[in-house]
């Protein structure tokens, strides 16, 4: 297993490991590519992140998921990017977003477009991913990789970057459907870095480390040899 634990993180020891895999994906290559999760956890390390010295200019950024919202949406990660990343030294860095406007109309065709649309509106991001961030739920998901959810067996099997997942329709109820990159799209990263917070989320994350299960996504990415990941505890 490719796992390396750091305990006792902060955002700020969070933030200075992803600073440094950026300015070493710019030196050796002369760009950098950083994939972030959204939510309220990421928060502080992002306006920790924002402040470290780099060339931004050099960073493309991209989320790891997002609901498929409307950018004024309470729940748009795009925005909660833009407001809490894209500030200070990081204003210079290129963000890549999914897509700008919505159907008000979900279908598996619609959804499919959306998708499709998605996947040319990052196709110059620098691949694979220098860093990708990673959250994880108390049901074992991670980015938008919901277990038993619409399009979760597709988003973990397929050769595409870009899969559609509805997680309101999976075992733990989770609003809006989402855009996500796919199992196989993270695998290809050069480093996922995942922070685990609290004791109960702590459980779910030792017991999706002991093996691969479906059931649980992030033991899918806790569980294989191809990518190294490193896992932050605080």
């Amino acid at each position: 297993m490719a796992v390396t634990e750091h305990t006792g993180a902060t955002p700020a020891a969070i933030a200075a490991h992803i600073a440094e895999a950026l300015r070493a994906a710019i030196a050796a290559r002369g760009q950098a590519s950083l994939a972030v999760s959204g939510g309220k956890s990421p928060i502080p390390m992002f306006e920790a992140l924002r402040e470290q010295d780099l060339d931004w200019s050099k960073v493309s950024i991209v989320l790891v998921d997002e609901r498929i919202v409307p950018r004024d949406h309470t729940a748009s990660n795009t925005a909660l990017v833009a407001r809490h990343l894209l500030q200070g030294k990081a204003a210079a860095a290129r963000f890549l977003l999914f897509f700008r406007e919505l159907a008000p109309l979900f279908n598996a065709e619609v959804l499919d477009a959306l998708v499709e649309d998605a996947t040319g509106r990052i196709a110059d991001l620098p691949w694979p991913l220098d860093v990708a961030v990673l959250g994880m739920g108390e049901d074992a998901h991670t980015a938008s990789l919901f277990p038993g959810a619409p399009g979760y067996a597709r988003a973990i099997a397929t050769d595409e970057r870009l899969a559609w997942v509805v997680p309101e329709q999976a075992p733990v109820p989770a609003p809006h459907a989402r855009i996500s990159f796919t199992l196989g799209a993270l695998l290809a990263s050069r480093e996922l870095l995942l922070s685990i917070a609290g004791e109960s989320k702590l459980a779910v994350y030792r017991r999706a480390a002991e093996r691969a299960d479906e059931a649980l996504p992030i033991s899918l990415v806790l569980n294989q040899t191809q990518t190294p990941v490193s896992v932050w505890i605080g």
